[in-house]
């Protein structure tokens, strides 16, 4: 009986054993949580507070904008004939180096030479025919002294008195006329020496022969191209800027420039001028910029580049 009452509780025991071994001494529960201390709970609001700083952020530098153009120069023109005439002589080719005002072809001007020849004839008579009124007319001023003197004293009548007068004043109305056919037949002589300026092509500035149009013995209107003349340097480049682009440009700032087939050497432009206005059509404003440097000898008007703007 008593080994039957022993087994039994052992039994017991197994049964409720984790309840009964586990069970902390001083009464507490284990499943309560541990206190935590206020500066473990403050420590990551505080390096929280850091990386929110503004100058742990640094400001983002803007990428570069490259933009494609051509170089160009101020002056390229088209050199015009003045007048219609046959080419004589041709004094400039493609390539040629020229000064302003030099001339760059001749045309026939045999038939404007006679008619200078005529109009300087005619001006030598007027200019002989002013001198002899001028005599005829102090001879008829000095008559019509006498006339008066004579009538005055009672030897002549009214009626000759009043004739020396018409002589005088017709020679004073001959002289006149012959004076003002001076100042035509000048002024006809100006009229033919600028017709005979405008058979002489010449260049409205220094520069270099781009393009002939014209041969010898051609017959040329007015208005037809004879030669493309430009400059070489100063070399500009043009190029549209968009205006949501948040870079503004500045006189004074400089830009790389990039020849398009070749990117091995950088050059640099210097911004002159910009327009105050935005095109609507393409939604962007126009900016000149010059090019500056000491070695330019290889760039030519007209090559492709990439504009550098950082």
């Amino acid at each position: 009986m008593k080994r039957f009452s022993g087994i039994l509780l052992c039994g017991m025991c197994i049964a409720v054993g984790p309840g009964c071994g586990d069970a902390p001494a001083n009464g507490t529960s284990a499943a309560a949580p541990r206190a935590t201390t206020p500066a473990t709970a403050t420590a990551p609001k505080a390096d929280a507070a850091k990386a929110d700083s503004p100058k742990a952020k640094p400001a983002p530098e803007l990428p570069a904008t490259e933009i494609l153009s051509v170089l160009s120069v101020e002056h390229e023109v088209d050199v015009l004939a003045q007048r219609r005439g046959l080419v004589q002589e041709l004094l400039a080719d493609q390539g040629s180096v020229v000064q302003k005002g030099a001339a760059l072809a001749r045309l026939d001007n045999r038939e404007l030479l006679a008619q200078l020849d005529k109009a300087k004839a005619e001006l030598s008579v007027a200019q002989s025919n002013v001198k002899y009124n001028e005599a005829e007319l102090r001879a008829r001023q000095a008559a019509l002294r006498r006339a008066q003197q004579m009538h005055d004293a009672g030897l002549n009548s009214q009626a000759d008195l009043e004739e020396a007068e018409f002589r005088a004043k017709g020679s004073q109305h001959d002289l006149e006329a012959w004076g003002a056919s001076v100042e035509k037949q000048r002024a006809e002589i100006r009229m033919i020496e600028l017709e005979l300026e405008k058979m002489q092509i010449r260049a409205p500035f220094g520069g270099v022969v781009v393009r002939r149009y014209l041969r010898a013995g051609q017959d040329v209107l007015q208005d037809d191209k004879c030669f493309r003349l430009s400059q070489l340097s100063p070399l500009i480049v043009r190029f549209l800027v968009p205006e949501t682009l948040a870079r503004r440009p500045r006189v004074g700032d400089t830009v790389g420039v990039d020849l398009a087939a070749s990117a091995r050497k950088r050059y640099s432009a210097r911004i002159e001028k910009f327009s105050p206005v935005v095109d609507a059509a393409s939604g962007s404003y126009d900016v000149t910029a010059q090019l500056v440097g000491p070695d330019l000898s290889e760039l030519r008007p007209g090559m492709a580049v990439r504009i550098v703007w950082k």
